[in-house]
């Protein structure tokens, strides 16, 4: 029950840092005038953050030999990372970030339904119900009413 709720909380610290992250990213591209070199940035320093801290776990960097055998398309991901930065990036200053992050996570759970259900990318399947389908309702209420106020 403990390692659930941590999980849990360190599901909502996650999602709390994005708009955070979000503004600092909107401040650098705008220092420079160009966004998308805030996004190099973030992810320059992230690699940097993330190779460190491969080292404090004392990764086994002999096993990076082993990825040869994931699906090329596993390597997409960073792309899509770097694609989900640059447009939060964009769109945080013209829409606001709350708008922007409505929207985002409306994209989020629309896809995850999905994904679930069909149990995509080798996840477990969990079947869209009807409870489910409110919630993704009730995100696109919240969607309207951010967007209308």
């Amino acid at each position: 029950m403990k390692s659930q709720l941590f999980l849990i909380v360190l599901a909502i610290l996650a999602g709390a840092v994005l708009p955070v992250q979000a503004g600092l990213n909107v401040q650098l591209g705008k220092s420079v005038h160009q966004p998308i070199f805030a996004a190099f940035a973030s992810f320059l320093i992230g690699t940097i953050g993330l190779l460190i801290y491969l080292f404090i776990l004392k990764f086994d960097f002999s096993s990076i030999g082993e990825s040869k055998n994931v699906s090329p398309w596993v390597w997409t991901a960073g792309i899509l990372g770097a694609f989900y930065v640059a447009a939060v990036i964009v769109l945080a200053p013209r829409l606001g970030v709350a708008l922007t992050f409505v929207l985002v996570v409306a994209g989020q759970m629309a896809v995850s339904v999905v994904v679930d259900h069909y149990g995509l990318l080798g996840l477990p399947v969990k079947q869209i119900n009807w409870q489910r389908m409110c919630g993704i309702a009730l995100l696109i209420a919240g969607v309207l009413l951010i967007r209308k106020y």
